[in-house]
C-alpha cells in the first residue's frame, strides 16, 4: 500500500498561508498530476509531502502511515519518499554511479561496494542510460541525461512514493519529450506511486492518471485527463486546461442554441442563457453551404501537423440573435484554409454549458 492522502491541507510560508484545505489522494501505483500557474501552490503542496515544509494545519499519509499531523511529524528521509528537482541537483564533484548511489546505506558514495555497483547499472538501464555514463560527471552529461541520473538516484532506495518537482520544464521541446517517455517508462517499471507538480498543461494531460487543478491555493477539480479536458468544472479551469471557444447560448430542452447552430451538450442543460464551452478542434470547417453557419478566416497559424484558424462569425444560425462572434478551429495541417477565406463550420461533439 503506497498511496498519498492529504486532507485538509494548510501550510504556508511565514504568515502568508498558500495552501487553504487542500484535499487530495494519489492511489497505490497512479500518477497524478498536480496543475497550476505561478503562486498556485503547487510547489507547496509537494513540498509539504516530501517533508520540507511543515504544516500549519491537516494532515498527510504516505503509504497508510501518518507522517504530517496535529500531534505527527516524522523527517523526510524516514517517509520512504524519493523528491526529484526541476535542476536535478545533482553533485558535481560525484560522478554518476556516485550520485545513484548516494542515497543507497552503508556510506556507498563512489558505487565501490559490489552491491552497490549492481543496483547502480540496474538503475541506469531503468532509466534508459548507457553503462559507459557510470563514471562520467554531470557536467558531461545532456540534460535530459542528468534529469534521468536525478530519478535514478530517486528511486535508489525504492522509495514507495516519487515526486517530480517541474522535472522536465528547463530542457528544450525534443529531449523534453524523451525525457518524459522514459521517466514514465522507468517508474512503472518500479511500481511507485508518483506526484507530479507542473504548469504544463500538454505534459500534465499525457502524462498523469490523473489532473489535480490548484488555483489560489485551492483544488478546482480532480479528474481523469479526458475528464478534465472535456468537462471541466467551470470556466476558469477550461481556459486554463487549453483553448477554449466560449459562446453564449440559450438552453432549450436537451439541447442549447447559440450562433454555431443548434448543438448537443454534455449533461444538464439549464434553462435560459448559458456559457457555452468547446474545443477549437470540435470545429470543423467545410464548404460554405445555404443555410449553414459560415465564418470568415482573420488569422491562420500553422504548425506543420496542424493549425489554429481564427474566424468572425455572423452568429445568425437558425435565427439566433446573439449578434457576431469570434471562434477559434484547430484543423489537419493539410486541410489550413487561406486568410481572407469563407468557409462553412461545423460542430462535431457534445458542448460543456455553464449557467450564465
Amino acid at each position: 500500500m503506497s498511496e498519498v492522502v492529504v486532507r485538509e491541507l494548510r501550510a504556508g510560508y511565514g504568515t502568508t498561508e498558500i495552501l487553504h484545505g487542500v484535499s487530495l489522494a494519489v492511489a497505490e501505483g497512479a500518477t497524478t498530476a498536480i496543475l497550476g500557474d505561478s503562486g498556485s501552490g503547487k510547489t507547496t503542496l509537494l513540498r509539504a509531502i516530501a517533508g520540507f515544509l511543515r504544516p500549519t494545519a491537516g494532515e498527510i499519509s504516505v503509504a497508510g502511515r501518518v507522517v504530517a499531523g496535529p500531534r505527527t511529524w516524522v523527517a523526510s528521509e524516514r517517509r520512504g519518499v524519493g523528491y526529484v528537482r526541476q535542476e536535478g541537483a545533482l553533485f558535481p564533484h560525484l560522478s554518476v554511479a556516485g550520485n545513484v548511489a548516494f542515497g543507497l546505506p552503508r556510506h556507498g558514495l563512489r558505487g565501490r561496494d559490489r552491491a552497490h555497483r549492481d543496483r547502480v547499472m540496474e538503475l541506469l538501464e531503468l532509466v534508459e542510460l548507457p553503462a559507459d555514463l557510470a563514471d562520467r560527471y554531470p557536467a558531461q552529461l545532456s540534460g535530459g541525461q542528468q534529469q534521468r541520473v536525478a530519478l535514478a538516484r530517486a528511486l535508489a532506495p525504492r522509495p514507495s512514493v516519487v515526486l517530480l518537482d517541474e522535472p522536465f520544464s528547463s530542457l528544450d521541446t525534443a529531449l523534453r519529450h524523451a525525457t518524459r517517455e522514459a521517466t514514465a517508462r522507468a517508474l512503472r517499471a518500479a511500481g511507485a506511486t508518483v506526484v507530479l507538480v507542473t504548469h504544463d498543461q500538454g505534459e500534465a494531460l499525457s502524462f498523469a492518471d490523473e489532473v489535480a487543478v490548484l488555483r489560489g491555493g485551492h483544488v478546482r477539480q480532480v479528474a481523469a485527463p479526458r475528464i478534465i479536458y472535456g468537462e471541466p468544472i467551470d470556466p476558469q479551469v477550461a481556459a486554463f486546461m487549453g483553448d477554449a471557444v466560449m459562446v453564449r447560448g440559450e438552453g432549450v430542452g436537451p439541447e442549447v442554441r447559440s450562433g454555431l447552430g443548434t448543438l448537443s451538450v454534455v449533461g444538464f442543460v439549464p434553462r435560459g442563457p448559458v456559457d457555452v464551452l468547446l474545443r477549437p478542434e470540435q470545429i470543423r470547417l467545410t464548404a460554405p453551404e445555404q443555410g449553414a453557419v459560415t465564418g470568415v478566416v482573420t488569422t491562420v497559424r500553422f504548425f506543420g501537423h496542424d493549425a489554429v484558424v481564427d474566424l468572425d462569425v455572423a452568429g445568425d444560425a437558425q435565427g439566433w440573435a446573439g449578434g457576431p462572434l469570434s471562434v477559434r478551429a484547430r484543423v489537419h495541417g493539410n486541410e489550413t484554409p487561406v486568410l481572407g477565406a469563407r468557409v462553412g463550420l461545423r460542430v462535431v461533439g457534445p458542448v460543456r454549458v455553464f449557467k450564465h
